[in-house]
């Protein structure tokens, strides 16, 4: 029996966890909360901060394999681990070029994959020398996560001094569409490409709202997404899964936005709507086992849920019931106990053959779902 090992015990290891039922495995994993979504559905949990040296080497020196729930864990403790001949789903190369946003665009800029303009920042003072290229995204190199570490600069009046950290400033794109789009990689180098979905974010939390599947796109924009996607995952030389983020801008241009190097938020529809989950998928990429099929069993519609403003403590959900009553809507909640304002306490996933079918299931739930406490 295989021994893999998660690092975070968040919703995204919890759901992962989930599809490990269809495999014979044991499972690990580390996270500093013992109350974490992930604990009680583990075989051995072990608490530990998954960005120290020692925690991290300690619980993958004896496993077969490691992944990742996120991208801020220690890298120096995984590439010892690569050393000793611990397999790490993806590689710990990868990594280090994608939790640094800085070398994350500079990998782009490397392999000709188009990204949007940017310049690289050290501390907020160096914007007022930079005026001439706003419009623009400041984004923290490391720690930004679920839209912290973001600010929109339109003029010098908007800067934010709390960016003294290195920074990568991006030439503010006209928007028309917001892509997503999630590849498996397996040791072979054969892949397995997930329709494109459509996002929509909240504008004031800057997270994603909800995204429908699959992204209505002419044939020519979805070849060129997917032939941009294939080139920044197969650059990465590493098997795993991958959620690369797209802009097309009015002109009708594509640029590479970012890349997660794991399971995503915007694959999470996967669990009903498509054959095999973005989940099941890590789990053959990780077992050496063929890749599953992507295609999607019907249209689906995900909305997040989240924290209501105002309120913060023991969860209460309102309205709860009103969803259960939907057609084909599937309810994931993600084992979090308290609530604040802007968390993502769960999503909600719709199915239909119908487009206008889905707006309409998906504003009832934004209508009739409330996060309390």
């Amino acid at each position: 029996m295989k021994k893999i090992g998660i690092l975070g015990g968040g919703q995204l290891g919890r759901m992962l966890l989930q599809a490990a039922a269809n495999y014979h495995v044991e499972t690990f994993v580390l996270e500093n909360d013992p109350e974490c979504p992930a604990a009680h559905l583990c075989h051995n949990f072990t608490k530990g901060d998954i960005k120290d040296f020692d925690a991290v080497y300690n619980f993958g020196k004896g496993l077969d394999a490691v992944t990742i729930e996120i991208e801020n864990v220690n890298i120096e403790a995984l590439e010892k681990l690569e050393a000793e001949g611990v397999k790490i789903f993806p590689k710990p190369s990868v990594l280090r070029t994608i939790k640094n946003k800085i070398l994350q665009k500079q990998y782009y800029k490397e392999f000709q994959i188009p990204t949007a303009d940017f310049r690289i920042t050290n501390h907020y003072a160096e914007l007022g020398e930079m005026e001439d290229f706003l419009p623009a995204v400041h984004k923290l190199g490391e720690g930004g996560y679920d839209g912290k570490g973001v600010q929109i600069i339109r003029t010098k009046n908007d800067i934010d001094k709390g960016f003294e950290a290195p920074s990568v400033l991006e030439k503010l794109i006209s928007i028309d569409k917001e892509i997503a789009i999630i590849i498996a990689i397996n040791e072979k180098r054969e892949t397995a490409i997930y329709p494109p979905v459509a996002m929509l974010f909240d504008p004031n939390l800057n997270l994603l709202d909800y995204q429908l599947c699959p992204a209505e796109l002419e044939k020519q924009k979805l070849w060129k997404i997917e032939a941009m996607a294939l080139a920044v995952v197969r650059n990465f030389n590493s098997p795993g899964i991958f959620a690369v983020e797209m802009f097309v801008d009015r002109n009708g241009d594509v640029f590479v936005n970012e890349t997660a190097p794991r399971v995503h938020n915007s694959g999470h529809h996967t669990i009903e709507a498509h054959y095999c989950s973005q989940f099941d998928m890590l789990w053959r990429v990780m077992l050496n086992y063929p890749l599953g099929n992507t295609s999607c069993i019907l249209p689906s519609i995900m909305v997040n849920i989240i924290g209501a403003e105002g309120y913060s403590g023991d969860v209460v959900y309102e309205g709860l019931g009103e969803v259960l009553k939907i057609e084909n809507a599937f309810v994931h909640l993600y084992g979090k106990k308290q609530t604040k304002p802007g968390r993502k306490m769960g999503h909600v996933t719709m199915m239909s053959n119908d487009k206008q079918d889905l707006l309409h299931k998906s504003n009832k739930v934004k209508m009739s779902l409330t996060v309390k406490s």
